[in-house]
């Protein structure tokens, strides 16, 4: 698997910040993790469901 290197991660980073400004980067970070975690779960069969909601 190809690893990154430090000035891609640079690169990301930047075009992150200009897309996004730096103000939403964190909340557009925080939404991305969520959602890749919910489809890795989905994937798996896990059920994302509250306890107590049937």
């Amino acid at each position: 698997m190809l690893r990154p290197e430090p000035l891609d991660l640079v690169l990301i980073a930047l075009v992150g910040i200009l897309l996004f400004g730096a103000n939403r980067l964190p909340e557009t970070a925080r939404s991305i993790g969520k959602a890749m975690r919910e489809f890795r779960d989905a994937v798996s069969g896990k059920e994302t469901e509250a306890p107590g909601k049937s």
